[in-house]
């Protein structure tokens, strides 16, 4: 409730804020954050570097997706057309039972990254589970 001021004719009401809790309670986080911040360790993520996989694949095969988002499979040496719908199959025929095999996917500049997502995708619901993707390092 304002308070009142009596001043010689009339009462009128003071209807100012009363900052001083505002300040002590500022006051107040500011020490405790004060206090707590050096405490607080800062958190490390441990990425992992290319090339330092723990076992290197026996066999690489690569998918390579054009600029016309067309797909061609190399493996041994031997580059084919292959069609959407045949990825997952092919690469499956080229990977024998209990071989450490390595797919490598490699798109075009301006290829979307919705199709290269959607190669991974279908790798990897077909099982195969060393999919990653190729980078080229820009000097």
């Amino acid at each position: 409730m304002p308070s009142v001021v009596s001043r010689g004719r009339g009462r009128r009401a003071v209807s100012e804020i009363n900052m001083v809790p505002f300040i002590d309670v500022m006051l107040v986080l500011l020490i405790i954050f004060m206090v707590t911040a050096p405490m607080i360790s800062p958190s490390l993520i441990d990425l992992p570097s290319v090339g330092k996989a723990s076992k290197q694949p026996d066999k690489v095969i690569q998918i390579v997706i054009r600029k016309d988002e067309s797909l061609e499979l190399v493996a041994e040496g031997s580059t084919r057309a292959l069609p959407s719908s045949a990825v997952a199959e092919s690469v499956r025929k080229l990977i024998p039972q209990g071989q450490n095999t390595a797919v490598v996917i490699s798109a075009d500049r301006s290829v979307k990254y919705e199709r290269v997502v959607k190669v991974m995708d279908t790798l990897q619901r077909a099982g195969i589970e060393r999919v990653g993707l190729s980078v080229q390092l820009t000097p």
